[in-house]
């Protein structure tokens, strides 16, 4: 079973059903013993940075979150969910993170040309830089669909895939048993499905 995390801020009727359509079990909760007993974590998320690590702390979920993790659990976040897993954001001020990836999280304004719209929005075309299990039916040039302001930087030692947004941002990451989406795969058709089947269908460190 995947416990997909509830903490105010995810986009979860749409996970979960696209969970359901791929023909795997997910609860979606905020009890820390449900997470425990779980094959596999995701974090979703949308909004503010500071605004979610503080209702996840608030919540108590934070140090059962990174105790899974730590134990080998797999563990996917997806869009904030994925910022979340870094070491800090300077989204409105700074926030630490749950420094299970490390890199940090800052605007995207710092690097796309200046007449680019933020935030970026729509479909964009992966580019993969190394193999990952959470990419294993994925090829380069396959479009998923982005929604964001942020992006991961100095995260060059876990990055496995970017996309082409006036530069390279950072699209997808991997530190064993850790992953994570930028994108919003629950949104990106067959292919955002079919990364999400290779998450459950295995321990995405194997």
């Amino acid at each position: 079973m995947i416990a997909v995390v509830d903490y105010g801020v995810g986009n979860l009727f749409s996970l979960k059903s696209s969970l359901s359509e791929i023909g795997t079990e997910a609860s979606v909760t905020s009890d820390p013993d449900e997470i425990r007993r779980a094959d596999k974590i995701i974090l979703p998320g949308v909004g503010a940075f500071g605004d979610a690590a503080g209702k996840l702390r608030a919540a108590g979920l934070e140090d059962v979150i990174k105790g899974e993790a730590g134990s080998g659990k797999p563990l996917l976040g997806i869009c904030l969910g994925m910022q979340l897993l870094f070491d800090r954001s300077f989204e409105f001020g700074e926030h630490r993170g749950l420094g299970l990836i490390h890199g940090e999280i800052r605007t995207i304004s710092e690097v796309i040309p200046p007449d680019l719209k933020i935030p970026h929005i729509g479909w964009n075309a992966l580019q993969i830089k190394k193999k990952a299990p959470i990419l294993k039916y994925v090829r380069d040039g396959d479009c998923v669909y982005f929604v964001h302001s942020f992006a991961a930087f100095g995260c060059e030692a876990d990055l496995v895939a970017t996309a082409e947004y006036g530069a390279e941002l950072t699209a997808a990451v991997q530190r064993d048993n850790v992953a994570g989406c930028q994108f919003h795969p629950e949104k990106s058709g067959p292919v955002g499905l079919a990364i999400l089947r290779a998450f459950c269908e295995e321990c995405v460190s194997c």
